[in-house]
């Protein structure tokens, strides 16, 4: 049993824990997260709490208190702790305890918090008058703690006024196209949406990204809302806390928003390939989704286009990530799909993120497209296109890559500082002082397209390929993705380059992005 004294310093419930392990189990000290006014007197009292993220994870923890009363419905926090919470055009914090050094500090109330402010945010955003409903989608991946925070945010939206609409499992592109939507059936267009992740990173963390139909918030909005947030909610009450809850109960619908979006993925690449009902019939192409979000892919995309998907892993939604860090960019992660890729003798694998806004392939012979090789073929694909455009991409791009890019495919290579939303952000500057670009793409595997949006979509990205792939087969240039790596013969592009600009930009913060 876990052990907990406290006592109330300046609104904070301080406690001492240690743990008795008297029966082989491991007991945690775990404080609850939601706190109302405290009651408690001197006097030991002992809880049990049952903490449940999702419904097939449970911890048992118990847990004793000594605590004198509160004068505040929450524990005190300033400004700058929530600021601390801001990842440059996202937030992220750390929702879970279980990591040494690593406090929780993205708790339900501060995601209530959260939602009011985006709420706020919102309201003024489209100029809403009291007649006016607006309506935010939420969606989540597949961390531990989604459903806590789903349930905390949308008390924050619900207690701002606004209707409130659950995706469940869903990818982070799917939330900004239920902005574009026009389906009511599907309770679309939202006016704003919620993704709840935070990417790859290990279990304990998640956080936010918040889109409008104009795209995702950038850096100042984001700033923006943590301020109101932390205003919102050292001004919580318990009335205001159960005004909340109580409105949340009310006014949250739950719709499955994933059967637009793969439905339109779908139709992209029949489209592409000339309204044929199974372009991809014959094709074997494995999955992996490192038990993200990205499950959906294989049997929602890959299957109704005549795909074959045997071999496909790690398709199940499991935060804890037990097989490898869902990460297009990680060595292991790249492993296992290579090694599906040739234990299954396949044609394609595709492999991605956390929230499906990431990721990259690898062909036959097992050779990976990713990094610099993902930005060559998505440049020579988008080139065939749109002759002449230009390709934007982060910093740390290989000089091979310009080199390909200007001299093989008759592009223009722009470079510009790290960040996907700073590529995103540059190339749409590009066209609208009449620069012509229809890619920004980051070597982390954030791609968008102008066709798409400017949304960073890892699925896209790979319908894009699947197009290449479909339309190489209707021409009569044969199947099989040696179509892409003949794309990018010719590309130059040796590991350490890439190594070499990352040192380089270490020591020149102008070409780095947040």
């Amino acid at each position: 049993m876990a052990a907990t004294s406290g006592k109330i310093v300046q609104f904070f419930f301080v406690s001492n824990c240690h743990q008795q392990n008297t029966q082989g189990r491991r007991d945690y000290c775990f404080a609850p997260s939601r706190l109302r006014k405290l009651a408690w007197t001197a006097s030991s009292m002992q809880f049990r709490t049952l903490f449940k993220p999702q419904n097939h994870f449970s911890v048992q923890r118990n847990f004793h208190c000594n605590a004198s009363a509160s004068a505040t419905a929450v524990p005190y926090l300033d400004k700058t702790d929530f600021l601390k919470l801001q990842n440059g055009s996202d937030i992220r914090g750390v929702a879970v305890d279980g990591v040494e050094g690593e406090p929780v500090n993205l708790t339900e109330p501060v995601a209530e918090a959260i939602g009011a402010a985006f709420a706020a945010w919102l309201v003024e955003k489209k100029k809403a008058d009291a007649s006016q409903h607006l309506r935010v989608s939420i969606g989540h991946d597949s961390r531990i703690s989604a459903k806590l925070l789903q349930n905390a945010i949308s008390r924050g939206l619900a207690g701002g006024g606004l209707e409130v609409v659950h995706y469940g499992l869903a990818s982070t592109p799917a939330m900004f196209n239920s902005t574009l939507t026009k389906n009511e059936a599907f309770l679309c267009p939202a006016d704003g949406s919620i993704m709840i992740t935070a990417s790859h990173l290990p279990f304990n963390r998640n956080g936010f990204k918040f889109f409008t139909n104009a795209g995702g918030l950038g850096k100042a909005d984001i700033k923006d809302i943590l301020e109101r947030a932390a205003d919102i909610y050292n001004r919580f009450t318990e009335e205001s806390l159960t005004n909340s809850e109580r409105k949340a109960s009310l006014s949250i619908k739950k719709v499955d928003y994933m059967i637009v979006y793969t439905s339109d993925l779908v139709k992209a690449v029949r489209k592409a390939a000339g309204n044929i009902e199974k372009p991809l019939g014959g094709f074997h192409i494995v999955v992996d989704a490192g038990n993200g979000a990205g499950g959906f892919f294989a049997a929602k995309v890959l299957e109704p286009l005549g795909a074959i998907t045997s071999g496909s892993q790690f398709l199940e939604p499991d935060g804890l990530f037990p097989n490898h860090i869902p990460n297009p960019e990680d060595k292991t992660a790249m492993k296992a799909i290579t090694q599906a890729v040739l234990d299954n003798k396949v044609d394609l694998g595709i492999i991605f993120d956390t929230d499906v806004d990431r990721s990259a392939a690898v062909d036959f012979t097992g050779r990976e497209f990713n990094r610099n090789r993902l930005i060559a073929l998505m440049a020579a694909i988008v080139l065939e296109e749109h002759p002449g455009t230009t390709i934007v991409t982060d910093s740390v791009t290989s000089d091979g890559l310009t080199t390909f890019i200007e001299k093989k495919l008759g592009g223009r290579h722009h470079r510009f500082k790290r960040g996907y939303k700073n590529v995103i952000d540059e190339a749409i500057r590009l066209n609208s002082i009449g620069e012509e670009s229809h890619l920004a793409i980051e070597t982390s595997g954030h791609g968008a397209l102008k066709e798409n949006h400017w949304l960073d979509d890892g699925a896209y990205l790979m319908v894009k390929i699947l197009n290449k792939l479909a339309s190489a087969r209707a021409s009569g240039k044969g199947g099989g993705s040696k179509v892409l790596t003949d794309l990018i013969d010719g590309l130059q592009e040796p590991d350490f380059a890439v190594e070499l600009r990352l040192k380089i930009n270490q020591n020149h913060p102008d070409l780095k992005g947040g």
